[in-house]
């Protein structure tokens, strides 16, 4: 199939780009009666499905696969469906080109947001259950059969009444020319035998041996390696570089200026490409924003807590009248840094340019977008562009974004015909990222004379991620992204409390450092500052901090049975050992519910033992149970690296931390036991990824306040001289 659709590349490039904004063509998930064929000649029986002729099975995954293990969760409801023998399938990815080319027949190819699964499922395992019915009827045919007769299990198809069988790879040939069935059915969850089981993961093998490719793995014929370095302060521009005094260096066989900011060396071996552009002579206008400070940003963000205008996130009552009719009163202002994506594979590309095509391998979140990103760096339209999707050696949303796909082609582009894989270094990964965003809130409840809740008041103020990723997505002006876990409803996460007067708002303030989707995103910063504030309001009336959410939270009923399990788990209602002390948390986000109850020791006042934390997730269904407990637990390394040490700081307008040594992540002595509860109450389809990660924080925040009766409001902990024990 050689169809192309014509579209207008700039259109493309402006909608597949941006974060969530999807493609410029509708998407449509069909299922041709064509025979097409794999690389190897198998055929496909469905664009999902190939099976070869020992029975073998490839199941095509649109998603990236970044450690999550989306690949082996898709794989399983495709598998599921097909009727399939689990120990002959494996996956592949399809490109963007190819997904163009063939009328998106796979669907977005975009990974973020704990969505993998969650948005996919459906049509997933309709394409796994077209494949089975196709096998089934292509056997039926051949033994002259009513197709009702015949069934399928572990790649088997059987006619019942005479016992006969077949394989799949028997019939597939036939199958893969039958007209797909317009309706399938899908079978019900609690018969499922492949999905829904904690089976190992399909990539673990090629990971243990090192059979794996990563993106800074790839070797071309004959590639060159570059490496990059752009305008220490974002915004600014590179004015000059003296090319003469490294050209003579081992291995270097280019200096290149890239866009308006940055200049690459191109040489032999990535690094000697790094150590001529160490000693490589360059000059920069740093522009307008190179006296910004952390605390210039902190006293900017700060004007925005009581200005009189903000987007209204959530809104039920009279919150002013309630708060000025207050027995009493409490207050707090918290905030939240700025946060690196910190990915253990730094950004890189490698991409191949001539006068007439562009290619590129890419470890990415958004196939389609990074596709875009080749089109629009190398001036080419789509057609003629074409990106190989790698796994990711992390991805945490930085991945969502390619700049650093647009540098390596935009260096190709120089160097016609010669591969070239530019790599960044871990200091420019560090310095040149895209930022988890810097807040602050300020919370003001109204208890009345019994020291029920009447009133509560949360003003956020500080960056817009919409606003930097994608501005023709604001609503009026309004980024909605920023009240995650704080909605009156929908998936994305509502508020899990019902208060007669309630206001949330923001006051948006953007410093120039650019914000961008980090895993958990909003509702990170949103847990803590409305999860301890509860906690504060809580003690200020007196109560139990599980009993006074309970009271608000009888029309939640899922966020409280999240709450109520961890809870039971932790022995809330019993003594605590000893010296140990108890907190607990509970949000929603990604459509699913999760909570989290920590035991935490301190000594000298400020070293922290975290001796267990309990997770509670509700996703709806659970594809992989031990996939999500993994998920469970890497997301608490997460969430307790960015509460105890997580912070970049700006100086000069420039980020300050370069390296591990300045922007840590917990040990594995410091990680507390985990137990994960995974407790799927079915209807609905949430993600798992990100979830537990706001959690973490503020149950290890409140614990905190019960050992030493301290209340901390900002983070990291490091600031604080509070570390681990």
């Amino acid at each position: 199939m050689n169809y192309v659709p014509q579209i207008n590349r700039r259109a493309f490039v402006v909608s597949a780009a941006a974060f969530g904004g999807g493609l410029a063509l509708g998407m449509d998930i069909p299922f041709g009666p064509t025979v097409v064929r794999a690389a190897d000649g198998s055929p496909e029986v469905t664009a999902w499905v190939v099976i070869k002729a020992d029975d073998g099975v490839v199941i095509r995954i649109a998603r990236s696969e970044m450690g999550q293990g989306s690949m082996t969760g898709l794989a399983q409801l495709a598998a599921e469906e097909l009727e399939c023998d689990w120990s002959k399938v494996s996956a592949e990815f399809p490109t963007p080109g190819q997904n163009l080319a063939r009328n998106l027949v796979w669907g977005r190819q975009f990974t973020a947001g704990s969505r993998a699964i969650r948005e996919s499922h459906e049509y997933v395992r309709k394409a796994g259950a077209t494949a089975r019915t196709m096998l089934i009827q292509a056997a039926a045919n051949e033994w002259k059969v009513p197709a009702a007769e015949c069934s399928a299990s572990n790649s088997v198809i059987t006619h019942r009444p005479s016992g006969r069988t077949t394989t799949y790879g028997k019939v597939a040939e036939a199958a893969a020319k039958i007209e797909p069935p317009k309706e399938v059915a899908l079978k019900d969850p609690k018969d499922w035998k492949i999905a829904g089981k904690p089976l190992k993961r399909l990539d673990t093998p090629p990971k243990v041996t090192g059979e794996q490719v990563y993106g800074i793995d790839l070797k071309l014929p004959g590639m060159l390696c570059a490496a990059i370095k752009d305008c220490p302060v974002f915004g600014g521009k590179l004015t000059s570089f003296d090319a003469a005094k490294v050209q003579g260096m081992p291995g270097v066989k280019h200096v290149v200026k890239v866009g308006d900011s940055a200049v690459a060396v191109v040489a032999d071996r990535w690094w000697q490409a790094k150590t001529a552009l160490d000693a490589l002579p360059a000059t920069w206008d740093e522009g307008p924003n190179a006296k910004v400070s952390s605390a210039s940003i902190a006293e900017f963000i700060k004007g925005g807590l009581d200005a009189e205008q903000a987007f209204v996130g959530n809104q039920q009552g009279d919150v002013k009248q309630a708060i000025a009719n207050a027995a009493k009163k409490v207050e707090a202002v918290y905030s939240f840094p700025y946060q690196n994506h910190a990915t253990m594979e730094p950004m890189n590309a490698t991409a191949l340019y001539t006068a007439d095509r562009c290619e590129a391998w890419v470890p990415t979140q958004v196939a389609e977008a990074a596709l875009a990103s080749v089109s629009e760096a190398s001036s080419l339209p789509i057609a003629k562009c074409e990106v190989h999707k790698l796994l990711l050696g992390g991805g945490f949303g930085r991945r969502t974004t390619h700049d650093y796909v647009q540098q390596a082609v935009a260096i190709a582009k120089q160097i016609p015909g010669t591969p070239i894989k530019l790599i960044w270094s871990r200091e420019e990964d560090m310095t040149h990222g895209r930022y988890h965003p810097v807040t602050q809130a300020k919370m003001v409840g109204a208890l009345d004379a019994n020291n029920n809740l009447t009133g509560l008041h949360m003003r956020i103020s500080g960056q817009s991620i919409l606003a930097f990723v994608n501005p023709q997505n604001l609503q009026d002006g309004k980024d909605p992204f920023v009240f995650q876990g704080l909605n009156p409803g929908g998936a994305e996460g509502q508020l899990g409390y019902t208060i007669p007067n309630l206001l949330i708002d923001h006051a948006m303030r953007n410093p120039h450092i650019p914000p961008h989707f980090w895993r958990g995103v909003n509702n990170n910063q949103n847990a803590i500052y409305l999860e301890c504030f509860m906690d504060e309001l809580a003690h200020a009336a007196g109560q139990d901090p599980l009993e006074f959410r309970r009271k608000l939270m009888s029309k939640h009923p899922k966020h409280l049975a999240v709450l109520n399990a961890v809870a039971e788990k932790i022995g809330w209602d019993k003594p605590a050992p000893q010296g140990v002390y108890r907190g607990l948390a509970q949000q929603m986000g990604y459509g699913s519910y999760v909570a989290a109850a920590a035991e935490i020791s301190v000594t000298d006042g400020n070293k922290i033992k975290i001796q267990r934390i309990v997770g509670a997730t509700d996703p709806g269904h659970a594809v992989n149970p031990a996939q999500i407990d993994r998920q469970v637990a890497g997301s608490f390394v997460y969430g307790l690296s960015a509460l105890f040490y997580g912070e970049c700081t700006v100086k000069d307008g420039r980020i300050e931390q370069t390296n591990f040594h300045e922007y840590n992540s917990m040990r594995i002595s410091e990680m507390p036991r985990v137990e994960s509860i995974v407790m799927p109450s079915g209807g609905f389809w949430g993600g798992v990824g990100e979830p537990t990660i706001f959690v973490a924080a503020p149950a290890v925040l409140n614990a905190f306040f019960a050992a030493t009766g301290k209340r901390i409001r900002s983070i990291p902990l490091k600031n604080h001289n509070i570390s681990f024990a």
